[in-house]
């Protein structure tokens, strides 16, 4: 099936950039190449950061847990003094 208007107006051997021309299409593909890496950059340290914060509550809920122990210990410990 053809498509309407498909390559109309547009000189022999361009086809494979559609019509722009070197520059225009180099400087496009540049510039989406360096996005890009500020992309994976960004999003690389925010991976990063996210394994730095599931590292963190790990370390803070085992705190939580030995506190946590220990006021039971302490609760228990009053009650036996008060009776």
């Amino acid at each position: 099936m053809r498509r309407a208007g498909l390559g109309e107006g547009v000189p022999p051997g361009n086809y494979g950039n559609y019509g722009y021309t070197n520059s225009g299409y180099s400087a496009c593909e540049e510039e989406n190449e360096r996005l890009t890496e500020s992309l994976r950059s960004k999003v690389t340290a925010i991976k990063s950061l996210s394994i730095e914060i599931g590292h963190e509550v790990k370390q803070q809920n085992k705190l939580l847990a030995e506190m946590d122990s220990q006021f039971d210990s302490t609760t228990g410990f009053l009650g036996l003094c008060l009776i």
